[in-house]
């Protein structure tokens, strides 16, 4: 159990970099394009967490990727209430921790299926409730009183947005915008799994 965790120290690092990285850049819109109402830079690193998951999942199992998913939560929020606000740091760690262990549920229950079943459908699955929760918490007005708990100015995104000529509140532009990201995201990294399964395999027959 020891060895495996040591091997695990570079996938709970690596899921801890993501997260507080995706926290910290999530603060940021992506301005360029004329896309500032509909992206963050956080939408662009984020689903590397899904990846970190997968690979852990298809290599150890499910339970080490629990093991991930606990320890990269705990390093993760830890590390964003230093560098990101604390409403942000509660919706990420909130999210992370749901959303993260969906995936891991769904992942194991299809992983005998075709190759990319798994990591193409638990990634989707957990980016969609990942996306309600962490831009529900993080940005819509409801959840106001979490800034004023600990004293801060409303980081609410409640105001008008238009996404496509349909307006709507600016967290729920970001929202949709968030996700679409995610999911092209999720298609890209199928490739690197799959290079990540042949290296496992040669692994195996070395």
């Amino acid at each position: 159990m020891e060895t495996l965790k040591v091997r695990l120290l570079p996938y709970i690092l690596a899921m801890a970099i993501v997260v507080v990285a995706s926290n910290v850049l999530v603060q940021y819109p992506f301005a360029h394009f004329g896309l500032g109402e509909i992206l963050t830079w956080g939408a662009f690193t984020y689903p590397f967490a899904f990846f970190v998951n997968d690979v852990t999942n298809r290599r150890y199992g499910s339970a080490a990727a629990r093991l991930v998913v606990v320890a990269g939560f705990v390093l993760a929020v830890a590390l964003s209430v230093w560098l990101a606000t604390p409403r942000i740091a509660i919706a990420s760690g909130t999210a992370f921790f749901v959303a993260q262990m969906l995936d891991t549920s769904v992942f194991g229950a299809l992983r005998r299926q075709a190759w990319w079943k798994a990591p193409f459908v638990s990634t989707m699955f957990g980016s969609a409730i990942d996306t309600v929760i962490f831009f529900g918490i993080a940005f819509a007005p409801v959840f106001a009183g979490i800034d004023a708990a600990f004293g801060m100015e409303d980081g609410s995104l409640g105001f008008p947005a238009s996404l496509f000529g349909v307006e709507m509140p600016l967290y729920a532009s970001l929202a949709l915008g968030d996700f679409m990201v995610k999911i092209m995201i999720g298609v890209a990294a199928l490739l690197p799994y799959a290079g990540f399964l042949k290296w496992t395999d040669n692994l195996k027959t070395a």
